[in-house]
């Protein structure tokens, strides 16, 4: 098995892999937090608490793309996909990774600018980040506005990079997903991902 950090010609290096199910992992917890603190009762300290989750792990997520923005540069070219995709479908493919960057830019950047407009502390697991504007009750509650409907818009948007993952893999057949799991190996039948022995 490659564990080499930099991509190879058929899987993407062992830091980026890790980046991506990390990202993955945090915006899970990104989710859950804000909608268990819908639930939680207001006023509690368990809705407080849920809310402070949201806030820096959304945080956590806005310094880990620029750490993989980092690493897309220095783990050199992706892997290609084979057997060869359609042209639509690399083109489809770039369109949704771009969206998903903006989209993992953006909301956290919003959510920063809402904190900030609104007075509020930046938390940042036991940190606190500055104010990025001054105070602006009518543009923090417009911000928030934009950030929720954003985050609804977030559901598809990771659905449809999930779905087009598992399409490429049972229907396509190809290496799209197997790429990027950790410890698959390299020159499996396209729709089918061996288990490894130890070393």
């Amino acid at each position: 098995m490659n564990w080499s950090w930099k991509n190879t010609r058929g899987r993407y290096g062992s830091l980026s892999i890790g980046m991506h199910w990390l990202m993955l992992l945090l915006l899970i917890g990104v989710y859950a937090a804000i909608n268990l603190h819908d639930l939680a009762p207001k006023g509690s300290d368990l809705r407080a608490a849920f809310k402070t989750w949201h806030f820096m792990l959304g945080l956590a997520v806005f310094v880990l793309v620029g750490v993989r923005l980092a690493l897309s540069f220095l783990s050199g070219r992706a892997p290609g996909i084979e057997p060869a995709a359609a042209r639509w479908q690399l083109q489809s493919a770039h369109l949704v990774h771009a969206a998903l960057y903006v989209f993992l830019i953006g909301m956290p950047l919003l959510g920063w600018l809402a904190l900030s407009a609104a007075g509020k502390p930046i938390p940042f697991f036991g940190l606190e980040w500055p104010a990025l504007i001054g105070r602006d009750k009518g543009l923090a509650s417009t911000v928030k506005d934009i950030h929720e409907v954003i985050g609804t818009f977030g559901y598809y948007l990771i659905g449809v990079h999930a779905l087009a993952a598992l399409f490429h893999h049972y229907v396509l057949r190809d290496n799209t997903l197997v790429r990027m799991l950790p410890g698959a190996r390299t020159g499996l039948r396209p729709g089918r991902v061996a288990s490894h022995d130890a070393n």
